[in-house]
């Protein structure tokens, strides 16, 4: 009786543990065939990295793109300072006749003082020579003496041309032609005409800085 029973249990004891294995095997084997496994593998990256503060010195676009490279035309402009200067800006022509034409517009009008430059306080005779050439860009020293020794020498008054300085130590006047001279004479006349030999009792020197 006790020998049944152990074999019973054996029996019983193999039958579980076959069907055990047979259960574990099946789903070891689908496990394998539908299981899911997964991998990811990643490219080693050896990039060198662009200066994007580096400015870009050229510009493609692709031949097939809609969009086209154009040429920037800016326009030049003129400065309106530099344009006004010229437009505004005036060129005196130094010729004799526009010296005397010049001198005369202060005859009888412009005072004689000894010592002064000025046409509206007065001037003496160099300072009043000296202020008309210079509104032609010609300088003339300050003294009649130092104004009997510049420019060209004219041998002699027949030879002299209007706008020629005439002039010695003492008194300087500028040629108006036909014997005639306009200067700052004297406090009584001011500035005015008067001949060579009334201006000039001595020596004179002519003198053509035009």
């Amino acid at each position: 009786m006790k020998s049944t029973r152990k074999h019973i249990v054996i029996l019983a004891t193999v039958a579980v543990a076959g069907s055990l294995l047979s259960f574990t095997a099946p789903m070891a084997n689908a496990a394998d065939k539908d299981g899911v496994t997964s991998s990811r593998s990643f490219p080693k990256v050896n990039q060198t990295k662009k200066d994007l503060l580096a400015e870009s010195t050229s510009v493609s676009v692709e031949s097939s793109s809609k969009w086209s490279l154009g040429t920037m035309s800016v326009p030049k402009t003129t400065s309106t300072a530099s344009a006004s200067a010229s437009a505004t800006a005036t060129t005196v022509s130094a010729s004799s006749s526009a010296v005397v034409s010049y001198a005369n517009q202060f005859v009888g009008i412009s005072p004689y003082v000894y010592g002064g430059t000025s046409p509206t306080t007065g001037w003496d005779c160099s300072g009043f020579t000296q202020y008309v050439f210079a509104h032609f860009g010609i300088s003339l020293p300050r003294t009649s003496g130092a104004q009997a020794s510049v420019g060209t020498a004219v041998a002699s008054l027949a030879d002299a041309q209007p706008g020629d300085l005439i002039a010695n130590s003492t008194h300087v006047g500028i040629y108006a032609g036909g014997g005639m001279v306009v200067n700052a004479l004297k406090p009584s006349v001011g500035t005015a005409y008067s001949s060579v030999a009334t201006s000039f009792t001595g020596g004179y020197s002519i003198r053509r800085v035009l």
